[in-house]
């Protein structure tokens, strides 16, 4: 701690993967985003993120990523556009506990950076309306807001157009292909799909859709084409999550997904998980 910096004491704060439990590509923008429509629910994989209050105003984050710029920092970010947004003169250390495979498409740096605007909004007591937290968010990833928003849901336009969504109980067997898929090279391939129809939507039913980018990933990536093959020898309904790698089966119960788990080869990662009915920090931070 620098000399004459007042800093709290760190509290920690959940931030939650998810699934999409399908994910159409509707079409296109003129700036080149894509238009989709996907289904988000929350996992019960958690990242930890840690936040004590400075009083200098300074943004600082503990071990930060080896490589990983703080201008690339999805952490760091969300602390620089909160403060930006509310002008607070407070400051924040942050700390990052990564549980979530990175580029697994999952969602964790997307809820990393939702939890850190969460939680310094009442740590600073900038008071921002989820909402309005929800429209700054998508300026760090269309996959933030629904992290701010607490509820599985339905995300349409980029991701961000959301709509609550009531899921039935569910436990996921979640593999983790040793890959990190490229979200641009895979959105930008010539042959993806990017016609789908919409999907008139809830109620939702187990199974609806499919995922547009699965075709393009297991082109690109034998290893994740290989854990999918495993795994619908399992699940006929199994399919991959956001753009990949990992890829995940849905059971009725924790007994049949463990036992699925036991099953792996080991050559092959994965985990249980069970779906939430909304993000731990809905009810408040």
């Amino acid at each position: 701690m620098e000399v004459g910096v007042a800093v709290t004491t760190m509290r920690w704060y959940p931030a939650p993967a998810k699934l999409n439990l399908f994910l159409h590509v509707l079409g296109r923008r003129a700036d080149g985003m894509h238009l989709l429509q996907t289904v988000f629910r929350f996992i019960d994989l958690e990242d930890r993120v840690g936040l004590a209050v400075r009083d200098d105003g300074g943004i600082v984050r503990r071990d930060p990523l080896p490589g990983v710029a703080p201008e690339d920092d999805l952490c760091v970010r969300a602390a620089r556009l909160l403060k930006a947004e509310t002008g607070s003169p407070l400051g924040a250390e942050i700390a990052l506990e990564k549980v979530i495979p990175m580029g697994g498409g999952l969602g964790g740096g997307s809820s990393d950076a939702a939890t850190v605007l969460l939680a310094l909004n009442a740590l600073w007591g900038t008071q921002v309306p989820r909402q309005r937290l929800m429209e700054i968010g998508v300026r760090l990833g269309a996959d933030v807001p629904v992290f701010l928003g607490g509820e599985n849901a339905v995300g349409e336009g980029i991701g961000e157009r959301l709509q609550p969504v009531s899921l039935p109980s569910a436990w996921y067997l979640v593999l983790v292909p040793q890959v990190a898929v490229s979200t641009k090279e895979i959105f930008t391939d010539p042959t993806l799909t990017r016609d789908t129809k919409a999907l008139k939507i809830p109620p939702f039913l187990p199974g609806l859709g499919h995922n547009d980018l699965e075709g393009v990933v297991l082109r690109r990536y034998p290893e994740v084409a290989r854990h999918l093959e495993w795994l619908r020898g399992r699940v006929p309904g199994a399919r991959m999550s956001g753009s990949g790698a990992c890829v995940f089966g849905e059971f009725a119960s924790e007994v049949a997904a463990r036992e699925a788990h036991a099953a792996l080869p080991g050559t092959m990662q994965g985990m249980v998980v069970r779906g939430l009915e909304r993000h731990p920090l809905r009810g408040g931070v």
